[in-house]
């Protein structure tokens, strides 16, 4: 590999000669050999974004000649274009701080404005002005997260509800045998159980929305350790200002720079309530798995859409892969939960020394959540069908259905007929015909599982 020399504070390092960044860099390449894991293309991005609009207000406030300015932020410009991750080959597990990774976007831009303008620009002498990496990687945590959910997860779980909403148009009117402990209970009908699904979806976005609200505060202009020593006292707004113009995207500086810096608090907030939407979609996908199940062995209740053959020895086996697939994915996103929680501890201080462990689980519970409402929607609920028959002839042998007699005979000649009927492998209805004083018309406007779906006493 041919290389360069490149000079910090620290001295001389080879750096490849096709590499954008620097020395800083590169140390960290050799220092934090890992994982193999680097920081997403979102987070990036965010940290491009954050040095374009530093780069603007420190020229508008006289701080940064306008050449290197102008540089700047045409180098980032062309990042944001087209961002080549190969230049910020970073492994998260990193300093805490995540100063590499800002010195390696700072290095990257640094570069390419001393390309576009022959002048000497400095990575934190200019790049870096009136910022530290201790206020910033906080910065890009929130304004990545803001942008992640606000355009990938708030869209498709709307498209996961309007789904919803549109199959219950559907199929509402179907009644089935309800469940509680996996159990015979009262029957319900798809709307019902539709609705349920979208009023969990509806209150897990409700949360998340909350929380995209606490997120878009910036700790950016607290600097070292929220004191915002060496940046411009109206450097905080005059950045939000300028951040909001260049997203489309509303961010504030933070109400207190020293707890913007050294906890992480919003960002645990925002997992939490991620990890409320994953325990959503898990338990959707696991009603719709056992809803499948079968064809002949288990409930057989609906169909999902057939997608892949689901054995390598058993021919004709299909298998409900994609609440499978969105199944684990929620495993995982309640796991970085977990993960975010424990890195949030580690605020000692005036920093917290997590950060890129956060920013990386983080935007991943982003990305996994809008991919699995998004697969959800189009390739399990969209396509489902409802097996009438089979749901039909459970419904109709039923002897939970006895319950609405209770206000009319009492809960235990109510439970004689119920056993009697469960016995006997007989229709409830047959059941009570003998046993009470009700002629079978009034028996079947008693019993009528559509009718029991609207609740209320029998009368």
């Amino acid at each position: 590999m041919k290389t360069r020399t490149e000079r910090d504070s620290m001295g001389e390092l080879q750096v490849p000669a096709s590499a954008l960044y620097q020395a800083q860099t590169q140390r960290a390449v050799q220092n934090f050999q890992l994982s193999g894991l680097t920081l997403p293309v979102g987070f990036i991005r965010a940290l491009l974004q954050i040095k374009q609009a530093a780069a603007t207000v420190n020229q508008q406030l006289g701080l940064l000649d306008s050449k290197i300015a102008g540089a700047i932020v045409k180098a980032a410009k062309a990042q944001l274009a087209d961002t080549d991750m190969q230049q910020y080959p970073v492994d998260v597990f990193q300093t805490g701080s995540a100063t590499s990774s800002n010195m390696n976007v700072n290095e990257v831009l640094a570069t390419l404005a001393e390309q576009l303008t022959g002048l000497a620009v400095s990575p934190n002498d200019h790049v870096n002005l009136g910022q530290s990496s201790n206020d910033t990687i906080p910065c890009a945590i929130h304004v990545s997260a803001v942008q992640a959910i606000t355009r990938q997860l708030i869209p498709a779980l709307q498209h996961l509800q309007a789904v919803l909403i549109s199959k219950s148009q559907q199929i509402g009117h179907i009644v089935k045998t309800g469940r509680t402990h996996l159990m015979d209970a009262m029957p319900v009908n798809f709307s019902q159980v539709l609705g349920g699904w979208q009023a969990q979806l509806a209150q897990a976005e409700h949360g998340v929305q909350q929380q995209l609200q606490q997120i878009q505060a910036l700790a950016q202009g607290g600097t070292a350790v929220g004191s915002g020593i060496n940046a411009d006292p109206r450097f905080a707004a005059a950045f939000c200002r300028q951040l909001s113009d260049d997203t489309g995207l509303a961010f504030r500086p933070a109400d207190n720079f020293f707890s913007a810096i050294g906890s992480q608090d919003s960002a645990i907030a925002t997992s939490g309530a991620l990890k409320t939407l994953a325990v959503c979609l898990l338990k959707i996908s696991n009603d719709l798995r056992w809803m499948n199940s079968g064809p002949l062995a288990g409930l057989g209740e609906i169909a999902l859409p057939a997608l892949q053959p689901g054995s390598s020895i058993m021919p004709g086996k299909v298998n409900p892969v994609i609440p499978e697939a969105v199944a684990m994915l929620s495993a995982q996103v309640i796991g970085n939960d977990t993960t975010i929680t424990l890195a949030g501890q580690s605020g000692n201080f005036e920093l917290n020394v997590m950060l890129p462990l956060i920013a990386y689980n983080l935007l991943q519970s982003i990305s996994l959540l809008a991919n699995g409402c998004t697969a959800l929607a189009d390739q399990a609920i969209s396509g489902f069908t409802v097996l009438e028959d089979n749901i039909s002839k459970a419904l109709a042998r039923n002897p939970i259905l006895v319950t609405a007699l209770n206000p009319l005979i009492g809960y235990a000649k109510a439970a004689e007929i119920a056993k009697q009927a469960y016995k006997q492998q007989r229709p409830v209805l047959d059941v009570a015909l003998e046993h009470t004083s009700y002629s079978r018309a009034e028996l079947e406007q008693l019993l009528d599982p559509a009718r029991l779906c609207e609740g209320g006493n029998a009368s």
